[in-house]
Formats: C-alpha cells, sequence, structure tokens
C-alpha cells in the first residue's frame, strides 16, 4: 500500500512539473522571457509560487530543465562496449533525440528557441551541456573508471555533444521541418567521415 501511495505522489509530482514547465514556456514564447514573472508562471499553472520553485530552482530551469541526461545515459549503458565510443555516445543522442520527438516536438521547439534568443538562457545552456557531458560518461560505468579512460570518453562526449548543438540551431532555424535524429545523424557523421548510427528501419 505504501509503494503505491509513493507512485501515485511521483506521478503526481511529475504531472504538476510537466504542467508548470508548459505553461512558464508559452508564456516566454507569448511574452517574452524577460517579461515574464514566476509569479505569473504560477498564476497559469494554479499554483504557487513555492511550488514552482520547488521544481525548478531557478527561472532558467523553466525552461532548460528535461530528463535528457538519464535518457542518453540509459541508452549509452545498454550499448556493446566493443563499440567506438564516437559511436556509441552519437548513437545514444540520436535514439534519445527520437524519444523526445515522438510527443509534443513543438513544445522542444519552443524550448529550443527560448535557449538560442534569451542571453540568460545561452548562458546557462552551457552548464546543461557539462551535465549531460557527465551523465554520458557516468554511462559508461567502470569502462570509465581510470582517470585516462574518462578523459577519452569526456572528450567523445563532448565532441558529438557539439555536433548535436549545431544540428539542434539548425533544427530550430529550419522551423522543426527537419526530422531531428536524421538531423543529428547527418551532422555527425559530416564530423567525423562516416555514419555513426544504423539507417531508420
Amino acid at each position: 500500500m505504501a509503494g503505491r501511495h509513493s507512485t501515485l505522489r511521483e506521478q503526481r509530482r511529475a504531472e504538476t512539473h510537466r504542467l508548470i514547465q508548459a505553461h512558464a514556456v508559452r508564456l516566454f514564447v507569448a511574452r517574452g522571457y524577460d517579461s515574464t514573472t514566476v509569479n505569473d508562471v504560477a498564476e497559469a499553472a494554479g499554483v504557487s509560487a513555492m511550488t514552482v520553485y520547488r521544481h525548478f530552482p531557478t527561472k532558467e530551469d523553466l525552461v532548460l530543465a528535461d530528463q535528457n541526461g538519464p535518457l542518453v545515459a540509459e541508452r549509452i549503458a545498454a550499448t556493446p562496449a566493443g563499440q567506438p565510443l564516437v559511436r556509441r555516445i552519437g548513437g545514444a543522442l540520436v535514439e534519445s533525440a527520437r524519444t523526445l520527438t515522438e510527443g509534443d516536438d513543438r513544445f522542444l521547439l519552443a524550448r529550443l528557441r527560448l535557449m538560442i534568443a534569451t542571453p540568460a538562457l545561452r548562458a546557462r545552456h552551457l552548464d546543461n551541456h557539462y551535465v549531460l557531458q557527465q551523465a554520458i560518461v557516468d554511462g559508461l560505468g567502470d569502462e570509465a573508471a581510470d582517470p585516462d579512460a574518462a578523459f577519452r570518453a569526456t572528450a567523445a562526449a563532448s565532441a558529438c555533444l557539439a555536433v548535436m548543438h549545431t544540428a539542434l540551431v539548425r533544427w530550430a532555424e529550419d522551423d522543426g521541418r527537419a526530422d531531428l535524429p536524421d538531423l543529428i545523424a547527418t551532422a555527425l557523421a559530416a564530423a567525423f567521415g562516416t555514419p555513426l548510427t544504423d539507417p531508420p528501419r
């Protein structure tokens, strides 16, 4: 019984999290990021400002917070250890993009455009880059346990993330018309001189 209550609480928390972020992004797009306050977001979502801050410690988190890190780490952990690092990481980035765009890719596009257009978000986006880079290294587990292996993994992750960022910017500039996973795969192939992912079935 306690486990069921815990699961219900987690589901309600996740639903509240999604609701707050959806209203925040909608308001930021409509009114501008700097012109919209956390109180505005709270009022639109029907919650208190304190609830907003419990889910999103900073205003920037309302746009930047996502579950991409754990998703990518999970994908990498499931890849064969014998594959080259950039292939494993690139594949995980493409597959996580596929999962993220299976739902509402317009929401992802709106968030991305806000990140690109808003100076405060661009600065914080770099922090997210390092968090995702670390999630990738963590996803490799014991394979990146010693300092040399961790260095190689970090270098490969950094290179793949830089390429993905280029693809994300292109996707946003193109109003999301292209297939994002394919665009990331194309960018990775251009950067590394060979396809890093298998063609879609």
